[in-house]
């Protein structure tokens, strides 16, 4: 297989996050020769387009999809899944779908109906939230426990540093397609999450092809990154 027809796994970070948060895992893939690539979505990281919604975070990169000549592994962490379910659509090259505890979106669904229509289970991360003039932020004494638990706590204040406001539109608009229905997909659940609730990451895991579990926080890629990394490799070598 060459290098443009070897899967590319890219990797979409969630809320408050930017594409600096794949470091270790990216690191992990590069040593076992596979090829990755992090986004950041609009607002985000190193991004300095304004912030913006669910569908137009699903345009960037569904517009990136279109441009690489390649398979694509393409990966939604937390609110990234929601990305990555309507951003796969129509996009022909994308092989497989991996939801690292992350929301999986049927059409018509939101980040928030989903959350509603499930049994209310208790997470740090509604406690963490702070709620502005149509953003959200998250208090950083909290940011720790309910996305690092696990992590290095050497690194957890570089992170919770970069943290950046999330827009409420992301939450509230629905998803128009649903590509997990078409693509094959692997959910990976995290029992030690403290922002998606093992619950309910259950109830979105039932709607993918495969399930994979890490005795982990919601950071897989920083608090299990080579095993992470193992799990994206195996599925980019088919």
């Amino acid at each position: 297989m060459s290098a443009s027809e070897s899967p590319l796994i890219v990797v979409v970070h969630g809320a408050w996050h930017g594409a600096w948060c794949w470091a270790k895992l990216q690191s992990e893939l590069d040593s076992r020769g596979i090829p990755s690539l992090a986004v950041d979505l609009p607002g985000h990281g190193a991004s300095v387009q304004p912030l913006g919604d669910l569908h137009g975070d699903a345009a960037l990169i569904n517009g990136l999809l279109r441009r690489l000549d390649r398979p694509v592994v393409l990966v939604g962490h937390s609110y990234g899944g929601a990305v990555i379910t309507q951003a796969a659509a129509g996009a022909g090259n994308v092989a497989h779908l991996v939801y690292l505890t992350a929301f999986v979106l049927d059409e018509g669904e939101t980040v928030v109906s989903l959350l509603q229509s499930m049994p209310p289970a208790d997470t740090l991360l509604s406690k963490a939230m702070i709620i502005g003039d149509g953003v959200s932020t998250i208090d950083p004494e909290l940011a720790h426990d309910a996305f690092y638990g696990r992590c290095d706590p050497m690194a957890t204040p570089a992170n919770i540093a970069r943290l950046c406001p999330q827009p409420f539109a992301t939450f509230s608009q629905p998803v128009t397609a649903a590509a997990w229905k078409t693509i094959p997909s692997t959910y990976v659940r995290c029992t030690a999450d403290e922002a998606i609730h093992i619950t309910h990451q259950d109830l979105m895991a039932a709607r993918c092809t495969n399930v994979i579990t890490l005795d982990t926080d919601h950071s897989p890629f920083s608090s299990m990154p080579v095993e992470t990394a193992e799990i994206l490799a195996r599925i980019a070598r088919g």
